[in-house]
């Protein structure tokens, strides 16, 4: 427990450091050379993950290879995340994320499949060895990507007031403020909902441990479905701005409904409900964001909205940890349901929020610049 717990708030120091300390230079050099060097770093930190499983344990090198992953993470997750609307042409992002969002579902699918048969007919470093060589593969992919001039050297003043000013243009636009906060107090329930309120959920129905792999498995089939399918066909019929919040307070409410089930099925069924409501409600306005965002400040952001997730996902796990020593399983689990369908309704409550969701894709490209010049001067 000792060692998990240094894990656990290890890895919630190093994002919280790194990923805002790394942002400045996506938007200073080319992003796709940051993603290989990152990708490149996520490869030795596995094969030295990999090395370390085959001695005895010591926590010290497993902790400092789990910073280093971070710090690779850190050059990777941000580009990746700022890179499309610099490839693809405004009328095709949508579907460019949406394809991206789906890439993602389907790894998540057969990841912990694979992961478990290494563990089931090999070892744990075989296991690692093995993640080692999908940065590998994805190094090799990332050739693909046109290399953009990018500025040379490193200038610790611009890199300071880079840092600076992508904070300032996060927190200086209403609405994205406002989306920022909001998301966060979403995800502080929603994320043990969807993490570590399952496999509790699983033990406390008395269910055997392979009832933890489908129910994760349901999880991610709904959200493949969702990122296939849903939110195209949902926005066509309802409108961005009724889809973002509608879904969002139906996935609470599946997720309560997951916390109050007796039975194995009707668990998996909320399971998959409440994917397809997450990847739905969560393709809805990530393309308008993207292209709101000036170039010049985009992985910044990004990165921003990412550190508030990571503080958001440490924070729900700690208050599961206090609800659980009054509560029971199903009433814990079932409060962060509503509480999260609660917390969606915070998108009534951000300014222009509505009127961003409803303009067209031609129109929203540098809309934050256009609507707030002064923030970003």
């Amino acid at each position: 427990m000792h060692a998990i717990a240094a894990y656990g708030m290890t890895l919630a120091l190093a994002t919280l450091i790194t990923v805002p300390a790394v942002s400045p230079f996506g938007d200073r050099f080319c992003k796709a050379t940051q993603m290989r060097w990152g990708l490149a770093g996520l490869t030795a930190a596995f094969l030295a993950l990999a090395w370390c499983a085959a001695q005895p344990f010591v926590l010290v090198p497993v902790l400092t290879l789990v910073v280093a992953r971070v710090l690779a993470k850190a050059f990777v997750d941000p580009a990746q995340s700022a890179i499309l609307p610099e490839l693809v042409a405004t009328p095709l992002l949508p579907k460019a994320i949406q394809l991206q969002k789906t890439c993602r579902s389907v790894s998540g699918i057969f990841g912990p499949l694979v992961a478990g048969a290494l563990l089931a007919l090999a070892s744990m470093p075989t296991a690692l060895t093995t993640c080692a060589l999908l940065p590998v593969v994805a190094g090799i992919a990332s050739l693909a990507i046109p290399r953009r001039p990018g500025v040379r050297g490193f200038d610790a003043r611009k890199w300071w007031r880079d840092m600076r000013a992508g904070a300032r243009a996060k927190w200086g636009v209403p609405m994205e403020r406002g989306w920022t906060v909001v998301n966060f107090v979403v995800w502080v329930f929603q994320g043990p909902a969807v993490g570590i309120l399952i496999p509790i959920k699983v033990n406390a129905l008395g269910l055997a441990g392979n009832w933890l792999g489908i129910g994760l498995s349901a999880l991610v089939f709904g959200v493949f479905l969702g990122s296939v399918c849903g939110s195209s066909l949902l926005v066509r019929r309802f409108g961005r701005y009724r889809v973002r919040i509608g879904l969002g307070c139906l996935e609470g409410i599946c997720l309560a409904y997951v916390g109050l089930s007796s039975s194995a099925v009707v668990m998996v069924a909320g399971l998959v409900l409440a994917g397809f409501c997450n990847a739905s409600m969560a393709l809805v306005g990530s393309t308008h964001r993207a292209l709101a965002i000036p170039k010049s400040h985009r992985v910044r952001m990004l990165a921003a909205s990412a550190v508030t997730t990571q503080i958001a996902g440490a924070a729900g796990p700690a208050i599961v940890g206090a609800a659980l020593m009054h509560w029971s399983v199903s009433a814990v689990y079932a409060g962060f349901g509503i509480l999260m369908a609660i917390s969606v309704l915070g998108f009534c409550l951000i300014p222009r929020f509505k009127e961003f969701l409803e303009l067209e894709h031609d129109d929203i490209v540098d809309w934050y610049p256009r609507q707030y010049p002064h923030v970003f001067q």
